[in-house]
């Protein structure tokens, strides 16, 4: 009988702490010895989550320039299977991009021959507590996914704020448990699904029809002028408008990491975190259609 191996799809929508929380599962696994796998479906061409993870010796496959529920479906299978023959984790996250639907990649989890060995699956979706009333359908979607989900982000937002984005997760998914995080702070445990899984249908009929919101959304890779000053990096960045902005530049002699969630874009020390010399300089912005 294969060995089972538990997977968690992580969703939720540009900038909601997605790679955080990746990193902090990461961080987790290591500490305790567990052989996890990462898969990351980014959308646009240039690979920055890889490096924002930091996954050192642990085994990650990026999924870079689609959506991981359409035209990287066969991809993610294929990818799956190559996990299991040669890392043989113990578990595996995929992190969906922001513009994906989770549940739709979760379907992908019942198609042979990975229904074969995953076992228990689980879809965790995260929402940045600051931007509760985004009005994107996609988002609505998303949440609906989620089997449980990580309300981030809550340092930087008042009681009120807060309250409000309880009311509308529960309004789009009454049943959902809420559990709130600051820098992707969970237990890991948490996320996890315990006890049997139902039989996996033996159709191979993965078929779905979904409208992909995302499909008119823009991604584009910048190069950062060199010399520039923190505030006149900030903004150069927030001249381009982007929902999401990240990547690496320089300022002032000093490597920084671009995080951009709308118009809040922080210029941060990487810290430990490797950065690869040829990523320094670029950066992805990611714009609404018509932007």
């Amino acid at each position: 009988m294969n060995r089972q191996v538990p997977v968690l799809v992580v969703g939720g929508f540009l900038g909601s702490g997605k790679t955080t929380l990746v990193r902090r599962l990461l961080a987790d696994a290591q500490a305790r010895g567990v052989r996890m796998a990462v898969i990351s479906n980014e959308f646009g061409e240039l690979g920055i989550d890889a490096a924002l993870i930091g996954a050192g010796g642990t085994r990650m496959v990026e999924l870079a320039g689609g959506c991981v529920c359409c035209s990287l479906s066969d991809a993610l299978v294929d990818t799956l299977e190559d996990l299991r023959a040669t890392a043989d984790p113990d578990r595996i996250v995929i992190e969906c991009s922001g513009l994906a639907l989770p549940f739709d990649t979760q379907l992908h989890l019942y198609r042979p021959p990975v229904r074969d060995w995953v076992g228990d699956e689980a879809c965790v979706v995260v929402v940045d507590a600051e931007r509760w009333d985004e009005p994107d359908a996609l988002f609505e979607e998303q949440v609906q996914s989620a089997d449980l989900v990580l309300l981030s982000k809550l340092d930087l937002v008042d009681a009120p704020t807060r309250q409000k984005a309880y009311e509308r997760i529960q309004k789009l998914v009454p049943d959902v448990t809420i559990i709130e995080v600051i820098h992707g702070d969970v237990s890991v445990d948490l996320l996890y699904p315990a006890g049997p899984r139902a039989a996996r249908e033996a159709s191979d009929d993965h078929a779905h029809d979904h409208a992909h919101h995302h499909a008119d959304w823009t991604s584009a890779e910048l190069r950062a002028p060199e010399g520039l000053d923190e505030p006149a990096m900030l903004g150069w960045l927030e001249a381009h408008r982007g929902v999401r902005t990240k990547g690496f530049v320089r300022v002032g002699g000093a490597i920084r990491v671009v995080q951009g969630v709308g118009r809040r874009i922080d210029l941060a020390e990487p810290g430990d975190l490797p950065v690869e010399p040829s990523l320094v300089g670029r950066v992805v912005v990611i714009r609404r259609p018509g932007a």
